[in-house]
C-alpha cells in the first residue's frame, strides 16, 4: 500500500475504537496522570479521538504520511485538544523530557529498525512516563480463520501472505529486548481482542474486504486474487446474513520509563 497517495487519504478513518481497547488502557495506565499524550503513526486519528474521549486532555497525532494525516483531521474536526504534526517516529521534533504517553498503534510491523524508534520515544517522555505499543505479533496473525477472525482467512486462501507476515511482524520478545535496550523498565505484554468493525450482514464485510480500507496487506493482492479471497469468505463463513462481529488479536505491551 502507497501511505503517500491521497487515493489512500481515508484509508484509515471512519470507525471508532473499540469500548474494550478503552477499558483496557484505563486499566493499564493512571489516566489521572495523563497530561500530553502522543499517538505516533496515528493513521486516520481514530485512536487520537479514543485518547481523548477517555479523558486525556491533550494530544499530537503524528504520522509520516501527508495525505493520511490531512484525513485524520477532517475526521478529527470535532476535538479542539487533538493536534497534528508531520513527522518520523524516530525523528519526531519534540522536546525531551515533554509527553506523559506515547502510543504507537499498528506502527512496528511498518519498521525497519526498532532501536532508533524506542530511543526516540525515551527520550521524548517524562519520567515515569508510559509508552504503549500495540501491535499483531505473527501468532496473532495465523490464528485461524471464523467468522469472527476474519483476517485469519486471508492466509488459509493466500500462504503468501503469511510468508509476507512473517518478514515483517515482530515477536513480543523482539519488541521487549529492544526496549530494554532503550532504558525502559516495567514491560509487561499483555492481550486483547478488539471488535475492528460490526457489520449488518456477510455481504457488508464482503464489501469491506473489496474496498481494502484499513486493511494494508490486502494491497498485496490482485484484483483477482481479492475477488478470489472475497468468494473464499463467503462461502467459509456460510449463508449466515445476521450481523458479523468482526475481531483481531493484539498484543499490547506497556513499558515505563
Amino acid at each position: 500500500m502507497d501511505f503517500h497517495s491521497k487515493d489512500n487519504m481515508y484509508s484509515y478513518t471512519g470507525r471508532d475504537a473499540d469500548a474494550a481497547w478503552k477499558e483496557k488502557i484505563r486499566e493499564l495506565i493512571d489516566i489521572s496522570s495523563i497530561h500530553h499524550a502522543v499517538d505516533i503513526g496515528c493513521g486516520g486519528g481514530i485512536y487520537s479521538r479514543a485518547l481523548a474521549a477517555i479523558g486525556i486532555p491533550s494530544i499530537l497525532a503524528i504520522d509520516s504520511s501527508k495525505p493520511i494525516l490531512e484525513g485524520a483531521k477532517k475526521d478529527c474536526s470535532r476535538y479542539p485538544n487533538i493536534s497534528f504534526q508531520l513527522g518520523l517516529a524516530d525523528k519526531t521534533g519534540l522536546e525531551s523530557e515533554s509527553v506523559d504517553l506515547i502510543l504507537s498503534r499498528a506502527l512496528v510491523h511498518h519498521l525497519k529498525n526498532l532501536d532508533s524508534v524506542f530511543a526516540e520515544a525515551y527520550r521524548v517522555l517524562n519520567s515515569n512516563g508510559y509508552y504503549l505499543i500495540q501491535d499483531r505479533t505473527l501468532d496473532d496473525c495465523l490464528l485461524e480463520g471464523s467468522k469472527e477472525h476474519i483476517r485469519g482467512y486471508f492466509f488459509e486462501a493466500f500462504p503468501k501472505l503469511r510468508e509476507f507476515e512473517k518478514k515483517r511482524r515482530y515477536s513480543s520478545d523482539d519488541i521487549k529486548i529492544s526496549l530494554q535496550q532503550a532504558g525502559f523498565k516495567e514491560i509487561t505484554a499483555h492481550r486483547l481482542w478488539e471488535i475492528r468493525k460490526t457489520y449488518p450482514n456477510k455481504r457488508a464485510l464482503l464489501a469491506d474486504i473489496q474496498s481494502r480500507t484499513g486493511r494494508s496487506i490486502l494491497h498485496e493482492l490482485s484484483d483477482e486474487e481479492l475477488q478470489y479471497l472475497s468468494d473464499y469468505i463467503d462461502y467459509s463463513i456460510g449463508d449466515d446474513m445476521e450481523e458479523v462481529v468482526e475481531k483481531d488479536r493484539w498484543t499490547l505491551i506497556k513499558a515505563v520509563k
